[in-house]
């Protein structure tokens, strides 16, 4: 299996430029998404590596061969669209094996591949329908065996899972996850959804305004944000942030909030820093309803209780600032009225510059 290697590529339309100079190297069967919000650049650098869109400045490598120059069909790639792009009037043995009809392929051979992809897929009793006689998750499975039959080097995902229902995405993004597994093809995967980012991926790539903001496995980036973009772009609900001034003290450092003191046993890194200006990030599924010994205790103000079953969403303030927090229920929620303080570990609290929205103690 190839690697796919991008070095400094830069897409412009006219005088616009939307990619900015990227370095991105995905090694051999890795499963990579690129993730961001509309309009950051995630699908055009998804077409650049197809083909379907012309590299501006920049290399991309599919393996050893550099490919900015090579048409789509001759790059060993296949696409996966979010609009499924099925032929209506071929059934779905016949739009799995158009690819390799127009290849050449022995019949026997594409009629051996079909039979063995629908099976992956379970597609088997279904080879002989037409895509309006198909669910939205069937024709969608269609659009991959038309990718696996052609046994590409790389598989290329353009938002597939967009179209479906909530319950079908969950169903397809576990199909996809097996099948990758069992096929060991390198991918590139990309979705605004961070939900499918953090299930899927071996690494994620969260872009913002055609620039990398941070590569990492789905646990780095979560734990570790690099910036405050990523910090509340990854996570579900995102980190909390507020601003805060750093403040020394016999006990160690204090982030002054609002008038709310939140104590930073630990990080002994920041003594000699009063009167920095940060953000205090906090993640919501860190915060804990007692005190613990040198737990950091927030005085909040109860807004609302969102019930979730097993778990709840506490949406609450910090001074005017709004402030999430996710705790256990153990089945009743008569415990959470009324709370008034919530508590945190000082080392589970992330600060981030005011300035530069960088991560402090954290390699740029």
């Amino acid at each position: 299996m190839s690697g796919v290697k991008l070095e400094g590529i830069v897409k412009r339309y006219g005088a616009v430029e939307v990619v900015h100079g990227i370095d991105l190297e995905i090694k051999p069967q890795e499963f990579v998404v690129l993730v961001g919000p509309s309009g950051c650049g995630k699908s055009t650098t998804l077409r650049m590596i197809a083909g379907l869109e012309e590299i501006s400045d920049g290399e991309c490598r599919i393996g050893d061969r550099l490919v900015n120059r090579v048409a789509p069909k001759d790059r060993d790639v296949a696409m996966v669209f979010q609009n499924y792009a099925l032929y209506p009037h071929l059934n779905v043995a016949e739009n799995m094996a158009f690819g390799l009809r127009i290849r050449k392929t022995p019949k026997d051979e594409i009629a051996k591949t079909i039979a063995e992809t629908a099976k992956i897929l379970g597609l088997t009793e279904y080879l002989e329908r037409r895509p309006a006689d198909l669910s939205g998750g069937q024709r969608q499975r269609v659009a991959m065996g038309r990718a696996i039959v052609r046994h590409p080097d790389v598989f290329l995902f353009d938002e597939p899972l967009s179209n479906l229902d909530a319950k079908l995405r969950t169903q397809m993004r576990a199909e996809i996850k097996r099948l990758h597994k069992r096929l060991g093809v390198t991918s590139v995967y990309v979705t605004h959804d961070q939900v499918e980012a953090m299930t899927l991926a071996d690494r994620i790539v969260v872009m913002a305004d055609g620039n990398i903001e941070q590569i990492g496995t789905p646990m780095e980036l979560f734990n570790n944000p690099a910036n405050v973009f990523v910090a509340g772009f990854i996570g579900s609900p995102p980190m909390n942030q507020f601003e805060a001034t750093l403040e020394d003290s016999d006990a160690g450092p204090i982030a002054h909030a609002n008038g709310t003191l939140i104590q930073l046993h630990g990080q002994e890194a920041l003594r000699g820093s009063a009167g920095r200006d940060v953000i205090v990030g906090i993640r919501p599924e860190h915060v804990m309803l007692s005190a613990e010994e040198g737990t950091a205790s927030i005085p909040i103000e109860l807004d609302l209780i969102e019930t979730l079953g097993s778990e709840a969403l506490l949406h609450t303030h910090v001074g005017d600032v709004p402030f999430v927090a996710k705790v256990e229920t153990h089945g009743e929620i008569g415990h959470l009225q009324g709370i008034n303080a919530l508590h945190v570990k000082p080392a589970r609290v992330k600060l981030f510059d005011k300035e530069t929205g960088r991560a402090i103690g954290q390699a740029a």
